[in-house]
């Protein structure tokens, strides 16, 4: 793992609409975007359903193009980028945490950990370098010969987070990542992504129906209705003043 430095912008959105058609039917679901977010911040993105939460997490994790408008993330124009580049472009930058975990039930921890690194061009032996370093920041050194039916919920999102940064990913997006979980478990989790925001240095988009898991984050910024109606510091994280 490498620490980020925090001077350099990740996402720049500029004017950004994203319109889905059905038959004849136009359906707007974001309007009039503009974000920039820097190195090394972790914004939480929360809005009641249907509010284009998901939506704007696809157009900067690159899963979607905006219908008007730019989206750079990482120096790179994601709505002019072929699918092709798109999915060399995700390998290289981003690592996705889902609410589900997403994990392939017939291989162990260390072998789901790996299986994004089999895409790139690292040699067996730096693969499990990484691996073995990814479960020891999650914690979970002593499960990765362990399937994930034999782990709790939250050692399998634990496993699903060591998954997402094996890559060193410069973008880390986690939808709902404690919105399946305890509260123990969830707070184990959201400890987890504090630490590789603030010890490791990765930037972080968080989606969140959790007040409490959206505290964490240094920024909280609202959608409502595709709008994007505020987005505000969080003063308990970045010891800002009134």
């Amino acid at each position: 793992m490498t620490t980020a430095e925090h001077n350099a912008p990740i996402v720049q959105i500029q004017n950004v609409t994203k319109e889905f058609r059905r038959d004849q039917f136009v359906i707007p679901v974001l309007t009039g975007i503009n974000l920039t977010l820097d190195q090394g911040d972790f914004m939480a993105l929360m809005g009641p359903s249907g509010s284009g939460k998901s939506t704007l997490l696809n157009l900067v994790a690159g899963l979607d193009k905006p219908t008007t408008g730019s989206v750079i993330v990482c120096g790179t124009n994601l709505g002019q980028t072929s699918q092709g580049a798109l999915s060399r472009w995700r390998s290289r930058h981003v690592g996705f945490i889902f609410q589900l975990y997403n994990l392939i039930p017939v291989l162990t921890a260390y072998e789901n950990v790996e299986l994004p690194l089999t895409l790139t061009h690292l040699n067996r032996r730096q693969r499990d370098e990484h691996v073995k370093a990814a479960l020891e920041v999650v914690g979970l050194s002593d499960r990765m010969d362990h399937f994930p039916r034999q782990l709790s919920g939250g050692q399998e999102q634990r496993v699903s987070i060591a998954r997402a940064i094996a890559t060193d990913p410069t973008l880390i997006v986690a939808d709902e990542p404690t919105g399946d979980l305890d509260a123990k478990a969830g707070n184990e989790i959201l400890d987890i992504m504090q630490r590789l925001n603030e010890e490791f240095g990765k930037t972080i988009i968080m989606v969140t129906h959790d007040p409490n898991a959206a505290a964490r984050a240094k920024r909280i910024l609202h959608l409502e209705k595709g709008v994007l109606v505020d987005s505000v510091s969080n003063p308990l994280v970045t010891g800002a003043t009134a």
